[in-house]
């Protein structure tokens, strides 16, 4: 059985409010860290959003 290319991401927001966003990469194509500005509903606007591992 084959080993699944895709792994599964959190992406916990910077301004601490604990929202995050779940999202899908592959490990063996992109090696660094996501880090996206995306929309945090808690503090009503945009901040940056960086990955941390999903438990």
């Amino acid at each position: 059985m084959a080993k699944k290319n895709v792994i599964l991401v959190k992406l916990e927001s910077t301004a601490g409010t604990g929202f995050y966003y779940v999202k899908k990469r592959n490990p063996r194509k992109q090696t660094e860290k996501l880090a996206f500005k995306k929309y945090d509903p808690v503090v009503r606007k945009h901040v940056d959003f960086k990955e941390v591992k999903l438990k």
